[in-house]
């Protein structure tokens, strides 16, 4: 007898900052969607394939929601929200370290005219005490009818294998959407870029915001199987400029370094990397430099 097969599409929601791409990065095992302490990191829907002898999870990260205040937070929010038809199960992740706030009702009301599993899942519990996660749990039970509650520590591990086990029992039989050696349906050009914009945030902490966009120019082998990648950050100010460049060029050599580090592993080869910054002024609430730096209207 044939050994039954699953599969189905998770969307990870939530506020900004609750551990999204750090689940999606541990359950995949590798780093496809990138991680900042800074909130509305993550901008397009990035799918993780993880597949297993008898089943196929395919994890969507989402924009976190948020009030939007110019069109790339507009169609942040759009695409986190439309994600929620479009999927099997939904994992509604807060920080448990936050708990509630108007942002998750926000979600909540959302959710209500969803016709698919919502399980609640408590991040960040490595950075409270036990005792504090039951009345938590008590205030978010009321407010919707969840699956079940699975409490967890994306960073660490903790109680995220016996949360995919119960994905797994949920999950329909289905085919196997892609092949088992695949874990993103985003190109590397995508995730490299995302690694390289990874890299600003951690560096320029709050003088640079995410007014920030990079474009991959150029991508090519070279002799010995080492990769040339060009690419420009682009930028809304003069004075961001300066700031990634830094003095005699140090600010734009560490992001350089420390993206180069990150793209050599996904890889698997030596990389050398080249990096420019360009200023695009207002680019965020420009239609047409949104859809070259790719995001899309079709997507929402």
């Amino acid at each position: 007898m044939e050994k039954q097969f699953k599969s189905g599409f998770i969307a990870i929601i939530g506020r900004p900052n609750v551990g999204k791409s750090t689940f999606m990065n541990q359950v995949i095992g590798q780093k496809i969607a990138i991680m900042s302490d800074k909130p509305q990191t993550t901008r397009n829907k990035i799918q993780g394939v993880l597949t297993l002898p008898d089943a196929q999870m395919i994890f969507i990260d989402t924009p976190g929601i948020h009030k939007p205040k110019h069109q790339l937070g507009d169609f942040m929010v759009k695409t986190a929200i439309n994600t929620l038809n479009e999927v099997d199960a939904i994992l509604f992740m807060i920080n448990a370290e936050e708990g509630y706030g108007k942002g998750d009702q926000y979600i909540l009301d959302r959710l209500q005219k969803v016709d698919k599993p919502v399980y609640l899942i408590v991040n960040k519990i490595d950075l409270v005490h036990p005792d504090k996660l039951l009345p938590l749990i008590d205030q978010y039970k009321d407010k919707h009818d969840f699956t079940e509650i699975i409490p967890i520590s994306a960073l660490q591990g903790n109680n995220v294998k016996h949360l995919l086990e119960v994905l797994k029992d949920q999950l329909a039989e289905g085919p196997q959407y892609y092949p088992e050696d695949q874990i993103t349906d985003h190109p590397e050009r995508f995730i490299i870029s995302e690694l390289i914009r990874e890299k600003v945030l951690q560096f320029t902490k709050e003088e640079v915001p995410h007014s920030i966009a990079v474009v991959i120019e150029n991508m090519e082998q070279r002799n010995h199987g080492k990769v040339l990648i060009q690419a420009t950050i682009v930028t809304e100010r003069k004075t961001q400029k300066g700031i990634l460049i830094g003095k005699q060029g140090t600010m734009l050599k560490n992001i350089g370094k420390a993206a180069r580090k990150d793209i050599e592993n996904l890889l698997g080869t030596s990389v050398y990397l080249e990096l420019w910054v360009k200023v695009k002024k207002d680019w965020r609430n420009k239609q047409s430099q949104l859809q070259e730096y790719g995001f899309s209207r079709d997507d929402y």
